[in-house]
């Protein structure tokens, strides 16, 4: 019977019909992910006792063969009573497991990789761009660290580093290396002690005519490996330096005949599943750097998805919506109209694969939609997170489990009162993320509790999660996390300063810092809804400053400014006209603007409405989830005058 395995992510089995087989516990995967790591040589059951327990029991030696009988009745069910099993051999006092190099995910990674050093530079290109979509994940991802895994992911994550930069090296000699940017900016960040990763990421943004950031690139990389790893750079990076000074000729290469000859004769159909699959899960990997790269990386998933339904092929449309694996932290999205536009790719491409598709495909298309579809009321939304939790944990699968956590993280600003359920969730995703290291999502989690923390009042706990989440960012080139973090320290000075121009100041320091960072999001209107924050708190007039531009928070802050302006009958007009705030991050802090604008006019409809909006989040501080502005305490707004 012929199986195929996966292990370049969470372990999967299927039967050469495509149908899952499922192994068992997680014991069971960790002895097949043993015996596969093994390489078709034989494990003595002594080296498999000791790999999958710290400690044996005395009864290790009996489990492990229980554990095999098991896992072969799993996967060749139709094989006959005490008939002998040809996918795990017993050899010796072992066992090995006897499935095919080419069916075995990592093993094919292997040898394509090992065949690829004497073949033209478009093959490899060609080939290698193939082999990397077959990593879905860390690999074996479902199973917990142990000694033989810790050295087995090292070797792995060390041929997937290969082949990136093996594909990059052959794009660039054919003169082609500009797209190539945005993926080795990310790859440099997360490997900056890869030298040759520098090289390769100066020589694309030279080949994209950006010559001043390559040789920029070049000196960073030497301050970096110096810095961080005390290592003094080779000769690679002055020799590569040189040469971009001189323009040297072999930088840009014509393309070869041979190239020529795969351009001419290529269909447009080819390679559009590698290509557009790529394009996605590098916009996922770019999008973590933040500032122009997150932009750059939304506008590349858009174009691939948009690229991939045109195609037709709802299961190719499918994939390359799922590429994209990037946390999200904030309810207001950074582009409406193009979330909506691919909420709708994602729903009609559900509809079309039907009952029949994967069920962890279907889980990452249900996710997307709780995710992009955000700041809303629409039940639909939610219950799309909720399904895509069910089936993560029905498939044990840690990296869809987090990007479900993440969906419904985000849908639980539907319904106000939801703080502690939040909570619950960053706590869930720092421990699966910890377990199975999916860093992003460990900093994803602990910006979580930074914002209940600081709803709470509670910076005590809040700064635990700030020293650990900028070490994470340290350590995974995450320049975000240190923009959030200033705006949730500028809050801090807002709550204890009695001084308006010092927290005026801070604030201005906080929105140059999000001018950069690629999230208009976050960035629309919050610096003078902060402003008024802090007039607010100190019973003072709404700023009327020109050059202010309030966003998408204007009307919601139009009576304080008629009123500011001394034009009370403007100010009943827009306050009779006040929209319900959104389900997202700052529903508490406009129903807070709203409260001051019906005490300031005597509206007791809109304090009624105002009192029955805020009750829920009695304990909290208004705007304090956004861990940038605050209202102050909700039981303060809610007391009565």
């Amino acid at each position: 019977m012929k199986i195929v395995v996966r292990v370049l992510g969470p372990i999967e089995v299927t039967d050469a019909g495509g149908r899952p087989l499922r192994v068992g516990s997680r014991r069971r995967r960790e002895l097949l992910g043993r015996l596969v790591a093994a390489g078709g040589r034989a494990v003595p059951l002594a080296v498999l006792t000791d790999d999958l327990w710290a400690d044996p029991p005395s009864t290790a030696a009996g489990t492990i063969r229980t554990f095999v009988a098991e896992v072969r009745r799993a996967l060749e069910p139709d094989r006959p009573p005490r008939g002998r099993s040809s996918v795990i051999e017993t050899v010796g006092s072992g066992y090995a497991l006897r499935v095919p190099r080419t069916d075995i995910d990592a093993h094919r990674f292997e040898d394509t990789l090992r065949t690829v050093t004497d073949v033209p530079d478009g093959q490899v290109v060609d080939v290698l761009g193939e082999a990397l979509t077959w990593w879905r994940g860390e690999p074996y991802g479902d199973l917990d660290s142990s000694p033989w895994l810790t050295s087995e992911r090292a070797r792995l994550a060390e041929l997937h580093s290969q082949a990136v930069e093996l594909r990059a090296r052959a794009v660039l000699d054919l003169g082609r290396g500009a797209p190539l940017v945005p993926e080795l900016e990310a790859f440099t960040a997360a490997h900056p002690w890869r030298e040759h990763a520098w090289r390769l990421l100066s020589h694309a943004l030279y080949q994209a005519g950006r010559q001043v950031d390559a040789l920029a690139v070049l000196r960073d990389a030497r301050a970096r490996l110096l810095e961080q790893f005390g290592l003094t750079s080779a000769d690679g990076l002055d020799h590569l330096e040189r040469d971009i000074l001189r323009q040297a000729p072999h930088l840009t290469p014509a393309p070869r005949d041979e190239d020529r000859w795969r351009l001419l004769t290529r269909t447009e159909a080819t390679g559009t599943y590698t290509r557009l699959r790529t394009m996605s899960t590098v916009a996922g990997a770019a999008a973590i750097t933040g500032g122009t790269n997150l932009v750059l990386a939304q506008e590349q998933r858009a174009a691939a998805v948009a690229e991939a339904e045109r195609t037709g092929d709802a299961a190719l449309t499918a994939r390359v919506i799922a590429a994209y694996d990037v946390p999200t932290v904030w309810t207001r999205t950074d582009d409406a109209v193009r979330a909506e536009a691919l909420v709708t790719t994602t729903r009609r491409t559900l509809r079309r694969l039907g009952p029949q598709a994967p069920a962890a495909l279907r889980a990452r298309l249900l996710a997307t939609i709780g995710l992009e579809h955000r700041g809303s009321r629409d039940r639909w939304a939610a219950e799309a997170a909720t399904e895509a939790e069910g089936l993560a944990r029905e498939l044990h699968d840690p990296s869809l489990l987090v990007l479900a956590l993440n969906a419904r993280f985000v849908q639980s600003f539907q319904r106000p009162g939801r703080t502690a359920e939040r909570d619950g969730i960053g706590g869930e995703l720092i421990d699966v993320a910890t377990r199975h290291d999916l860093p992003l999502f460990e900093i994803l989690g602990r910006l979580i509790r930074i914002q209940v923390c600081a709803a709470r009042g509670d910076a005590e706990t809040a700064h635990h999660h700030v020293v650990a989440v900028e070490r994470l960012a340290d350590r995974h080139e995450t320049p975000l996390v240190h923009v959030l973090n200033a705006g949730f320290r500028t809050m801090l000075l807002a709550a204890r300063s009695s001084d308006p121009a010092e927290v005026a100041h801070a604030y201005r320091g906080l929105a140059a810092d999000l001018a950069g960072a690629g999230m208009p999001g976050v960035e629309a209107g919050l610096f003078p809804l902060a402003l008024l924050s802090v007039r607010i708190r100190h019973r003072r007039p709404a700023p009327t400053d020109p050059g202010l531009d309030w966003g998408p928070y204007r009307p919601w802050v139009q009576p304080l400014l008629d009123l500011a302006r001394g034009d009370r009958t403007a100010a009943h007009r827009a306050a009779a006209a006040l929209p319900v705030p959104p389900a997202d991050h700052l529903y508490d802090a406009l129903w807070a603007v709203n409260a001051r604008t019906a005490t300031l006019l005597a509206d007791d409809s809109l304090a009624a409405r105002s009192r029955e909006a805020l009750s829920p989040l009695r304990g909290e501080i208004a705007g304090g989830v956004t861990a940038m502005v605050t209202f102050g305490p909700v039981d303060d707004i809610l007391r009565p005058r």
